[in-house]
């Protein structure tokens, strides 16, 4: 429990065996409950998330948003803050907080965490990434006035802010999906800083030009379609968060 609000942390995984377990060990230990949703994986990710204290819930079904939304049929009305992270140990767990604190104070009801306005480890983004968020960026706040600087998967959100996203995609439109739909919403947006490292293990998008290729796609169908059916969306903003001391 952190500052009142109970916290489930839901952790999409492919093939993760070498890096889960790490992952688990540095989630701070007033998270309520870890969930790790294994997206099929062929190696022992399940056994090592479970040897290292989390839940595991299975997901053959391809597709990161597939995973996302297994993690949060599990947890569903066991939180009042539901936490993403990665399961690559790209992302530090240990700063969870700057997610969840403002969310708990009643300050946001989603809190991105911004790679690109954190510490980025050398070569952790690759450049196909880094244009591949500016533009999402761009066409974000084209449509809907609301600036973010990164799609960042290291994200909270509330359970009832959650509930009303309606999140649908299960492939790799999953986190612009939750940033179109907040800003068509009108919710409460924060960006706080965040750094990323180099993650254990190959990227399965930005690792293969197949899978860049098919993010990208993605991304881009969820904005488009998106933009064509939206009808004057409420303001919004996004603010930012000055990082936690």
């Amino acid at each position: 429990m952190r500052q009142g609000k109970t916290v489930s942390v839901i952790i999409p995984a492919l093939n993760e065996e070498y890096a889960i377990g790490k992952v688990i060990a540095e989630i701070p230990a007033w998270a309520d409950l870890i969930v790790v949703a294994d997206n099929g994986s062929t190696d022992g990710t399940a056994r090592a998330a479970k040897a290292a204290g989390a839940e595991v819930v299975s997901q053959p079904k391809g597709g990161y948003g597939a995973a996302c939304l297994a993690g949060i049929a599990h947890v569903h009305q066991k939180a009042d803050i539901i936490v993403f992270v990665d399961g690559d140990y790209s992302d530090y767990p240990a700063d969870m907080h700057r997610l969840t604190d403002p969310i708990a104070h009643d300050q946001a009801d989603m809190v991105i965490g911004s790679r690109l306005r954190g510490n980025v480890e050398a070569g952790a983004l690759t450049p196909q990434q880094r244009f591949g968020n500016m533009l999402a960026c761009f066409l974000i706040r084209l449509f809907w006035g609301v600036r973010f600087t990164d799609l960042g998967p290291f994200r909270a959100v509330s359970a009832t802010a959650l509930e009303r996203l309606d999140m649908k995609d299960q492939a790799f439109g999953w986190t612009v999906e939750m940033q179109v739909r907040s800003a068509q919403l009108g919710l409460r947006a924060l960006e706080v800083p965040v750094d990323y490292r180099r993650r254990i293990g190959v990227s399965k998008i930005s690792g293969t030009i197949k899978g860049t290729f098919l993010a990208g796609k993605a991304i881009l169908g969820v904005i488009i379609r998106s933009a064509l059916r939206r009808s004057s969306p409420r303001q919004s903003s996004v603010k930012t968060h000055p990082p936690a001391l």
